[in-house]
């Protein structure tokens, strides 16, 4: 079988930090994966509503797709200590119909399930996706959608580096277009 390889990358490398380890979305995720994104308080600021089992695996299945078919995406993260799932983190480009547009700007997310929230695991996991990010595509501007209720990750796209930009509606939410 032939394997087309994007700018070298056809899976999601591994980054480890000093609590985590990001890595490349599996079929053996499944159940805890949808099982995240049925929480209704970690769906909260990313569509309202949790996700039901097809939901969370078409979401799956799209982070798994952005590696073949860009060279980057999301990345599941993972408890360095036990391996247990504990969010995703990564960058996308999903042509969203947006005004302002985000076109061309690496789309930064972060998320992490509320029984770890506090800890400061988003940061570590943001920030080493966005490391990654920074040094292979250097010229790429970068841009996050945060729902305007999200405090928390607005305060914590910030202390990355994110400036608000705009705040207008996507898919019937009001949401703060960050930049940096």
């Amino acid at each position: 079988m032939n394997k087309r390889v994007v700018d070298g990358v056809l899976e999601a490398p591994t980054l480890e930090t000093e609590r985590l380890v990001l890595r490349a979305h599996r079929p053996e995720d499944f159940d805890a994966y949808a099982a995240m994104w049925g929480d209704p308080e970690m769906a909260r600021y990313v569509g309202g509503k949790p996700f039901s089992r097809e939901e969370a695996w078409a979401r799956m299945l799209r982070h798994r797709g952005l590696w073949a078919m860009l060279g980057f995406g999301f990345w599941v993260v993972t408890d360095r200590a036990d391996g247990t799932l504990i969010g995703e983190a990564g960058v996308q480009e999903l042509n969203r119909d947006i005004d302002p547009p985000i076109a061309g700007m690496l789309e930064a997310g972060w998320g992490v399930m509320p029984r770890v929230q506090g800890r400061g695991l988003a940061r570590e996991a943001a920030r080493a996706a966005i490391g990654w990010a920074e040094t292979r595509f250097p010229s790429r501007p970068f841009a996050c959608l945060i729902d305007a209720g999200h405090v928390r990750s607005i305060r914590l796209a910030r202390d990355l580096g994110f400036h608000d930009f705009a705040v207008t509606r996507y898919a019937g939410e009001q949401v703060v277009v960050m930049r940096r």
